[in-house]
């Protein structure tokens, strides 16, 4: 089993950066494809982001490419989300994930995804 627990949340204004975390333990990090979703109040929840094991690949949403980066530090077993730019219709709760299968990272598709974190809340007020 693996837990992932996301931190670095918060209130901010539109055009602020704020950078998330997501932290692994439990099983060894190594292999796991990572991907960042998020959920807006009463919308669908989202793809933004995936990494693959190594970091040499990375997948964005179109909503957030050139403005959001995805980035791991397999030796502190640690995924980022570093979001510039910021706008108000980037408010969510953003939740991390991981699966070994990297299919499911480049299909994006949550609910196949074999860890999901709880989430942190993301507010970006105009």
């Amino acid at each position: 089993q693996v837990q992932l627990v996301e931190s670095g949340g918060g209130l901010v204004q539109a055009g602020d950066s704020l950078r998330l975390s997501c932290a692994a333990s439990g099983r060894t990090f190594t292999g796991l494809h990572m991907g960042w979703f998020r959920q807006a109040p009463g919308k669908e929840r989202d793809f933004v982001a995936g990494i693959s094991w190594s970091g040499y690949n990375t997948y964005y949403a179109d909503s957030v490419e050139g403005r959001f980066t995805i980035s791991r530090d397999n030796a502190k077993n640690t995924v980022y989300l570093q979001m510039n730019s910021l706008k108000p219709e980037d408010t969510a709760v953003y939740f991390c994930t991981a699966d070994l299968d990297i299919g499911i990272i480049r299909r994006r598709d949550y609910d196949a995804m074999d860890y999901k974190g709880k989430g942190t809340l993301v507010t970006v007020s105009a």
